[in-house]
């Protein structure tokens, strides 16, 4: 079974915040962090070369490949900020019909700006979050 690619790493969250040549999408990174920090209860950590992460927990599918993965996390990307929040389907539809100006795609929520979303909403969906994986996958 293939290793997989996203594991959580020593690299230096700063450093790669500060590597953001955007300013915006910097100064963004670096508030996402902290409000992720102070939602989740968890430092930030990089999760392979691009993703900021926090916090743990341990998959298994049917399948049978396993692994761990950030309860909450998010990567700015070229153009725009990815999060990576896991919600219940009912909830997750609710909340992001108040979030403000964002994509989805399969598994993330996409964002220009943190200026165009609610930041009271992202916290909801921050703690759903953590909620919906440590109940699905508890320790």
């Amino acid at each position: 079974m293939a290793k997989n690619k996203t594991t959580e790493t020593t690299g230096s969250v700063a450093d790669f915040i500060n590597s953001v040549t955007d300013n915006i999408k910097r100064d963004d990174s670096f508030r996402l962090a902290q409000i992720m920090e102070e939602q989740t209860g968890y430092k930030a950590k990089m999760w392979g070369p691009a993703i900021i992460g926090f916090g743990s927990y341990h998959y298994k599918y049917e399948s049978g490949r396993e692994g761990d993965a950030p309860l909450a996390g998010f990567s700015p990307r070229k153009n725009e900020i990815s999060l990576y929040l896991y919600l219940e389907s009912a909830e997750k539809e609710k909340l992001l019909a108040n979030l403000g100006k964002h994509k989805t795609g399969k598994g993330c929520t996409y964002i220009k700006r943190l200026q165009d979303i609610d930041e009271d909403i992202l916290r909801k969906m921050i703690n759903e979050s953590v909620k919906y994986l440590q109940k699905k996958y508890p320790a």
